[in-house]
């Protein structure tokens, strides 16, 4: 708890740093001066406040209004379902008319918040009625909530999938799609439980082992002991959730730009230029960026090391071994829910083929109710945000959607799957 304290105390005194720089190189004073200095030293404390104040804010979703048809409506937001770990929140547009689709948009839980998804959201308003799984800060939940696992997880998603009922459509984000292919799984095994129209799996490591890569393969190259012993730690006193063992938000952020250190050092180094000329905005484009990418949430421990240890070291999801309350959850029951499988070609955390291994986990499910698309040149975040999602992936899953948004259709085999490429 200490350490999680004194991080958090470095996190304030760079702020502080950064705001003092800025004020004190911003001195009308020295505008005097014809050295660049100044304007370069305040514009460097105004980046580094910038980033260490957004390491610690929950960004807000900010989508007020959507267009449809040429005509703009407002958005309410509002909480359907709070759980100790998780909201269910609701966007709807105050249409003329109702919509038809309804989505359940299963938002990833990896460090990021659910905003991560805000442009997926606003792109699928005009034509659905949207809930999104706004995922929890682990140092806010107090420890009278109890633990948090993969198996708790997997029973929320169950759990929002029956309050939506029947007609729901289930979108699931990359880090939840192996669990979201389980809680879809347990349905199916209940007879007296509707299952969702459809299910689309974006990205997702379904067997993280059908096309490693340096992300996926992370769980292999050490022990579960050496993981919880580096990067697990409690939550510090200035916290509802003192005393929470979690993956910590910022331990995380690290990890996160350890991957591409040398892309981040530029983006920073060029703001910094861009703010000294006077040519930065506050919502220009490093700064929508950053703003996002630097607000991180901590994970409960149980979560975090479960994950790891049963989605891709022991691959239970892979092999159809996954089990909840000890009880065995076979995937293959999964037969009147439709499934698209979307995967990015440059994909560099979740590569082809690891989303796709879901299908062969559904030799019971009818053909005509599986497809495959593949957005060739998108990368990771590109399938579910980026002009690939917006002009191919989107367009797709809808329509997949609207196919199947009557009645279940029957089980009865047919011989030819959907694949799709953009």
């Amino acid at each position: 708890m200490t350490v999680y304290d004194m991080n958090e105390s470095i996190r304030q005194s760079n702020a502080w740093v950064g705001a003092t720089t800025k004020a004190f190189w911003s001195n009308p004073a020295f505008s005097m001066s014809m050295s660049p200095f100044p304007s370069l030293f305040a514009a460097w404390g105004e980046v580094t406040e910038r980033t260490f104040e957004k390491i610690a804010t929950k960004p807000s979703w900010g989508i007020e209004s959507v267009v449809s048809k040429d005509q703009d409506y407002p958005v309410t937001k509002k909480i359907d379902l709070e759980l100790p770990f998780c909201d269910l929140i609701h966007f709807a547009a105050e249409r003329n008319r109702p919509v038809t689709r309804k989505v359940l948009l299963v938002a990833p839980m990896s460090g990021h918040y659910a905003t991560l998804c805000r442009k997926t959201v606003v792109s699928l308003l005009p034509n659905c009625d949207v809930y999104v799984t706004e995922w929890k800060n682990a140092r806010d939940i107090p420890m009278s909530a109890g633990k948090f696992d993969v198996e708790d997880y997997t029973k929320y998603l169950v759990q929002f999938m029956k309050h939506l009922g029947e007609d729901v459509h289930v979108i699931a984000v990359c880090q939840p799609v192996p669990l979201t292919l389980v809680a879809t799984a347990m349905l199916a095994e209940d007879e007296k439980t509707p299952n969702p129209r459809t299910l689309t799996l974006i990205g997702g490591p379904v067997d993280p082992d059908a096309n490693p890569t340096e992300v996926t393969d992370f769980g292999n190259r050490v022990t579960m002991g050496q993981l919880e012993h580096t990067v697990i730690t409690p939550v510090g006193f200035a916290f509802p959730g003192v005393g929470r063992k979690v993956y910590p938000g910022s331990t995380q952020l690290a990890s996160f730009m350890a991957m591409n250190p040398k892309t981040h050092a530029k983006a920073f180094t060029d703001q910094i230029g861009a703010v000294a000329r006077g040519e930065a905005a506050d919502l220009d484009r490093h700064n929508k960026f950053y703003d996002e990418y630097l607000a991180v949430m901590d994970m409960p421990a149980e979560f975090y090391l479960s994950t790891v240890e049963r989605v891709f070291k022991n691959r239970d999801v892979a092999r159809n071994a996954f089990t909840v309350d000890g009880k065995k959850i076979d995937i293959s029951k999964i037969t009147k829910t439709a499934v698209k499988i979307v995967e990015g070609g440059r994909d560099d955390i979740s590569a082809p083929g690891q989303c796709l291994a879901a299908l062969d986990l559904m030799p019971n499910l009818p053909d005509s109710m599986k497809e495959h698309f593949v957005a060739e040149k998108a990368g990771h975040y590109g399938i579910f945000s980026g002009s690939a999602w917006r002009n191919d992936i989107r367009p797709a899953v809808l329509a997949f959607i609207d196919t199947h948004n009557g009645a279940p259709k029957s089980t009865a085999k047919v011989t030819k799957l959907k694949t799709q490429k953009s």
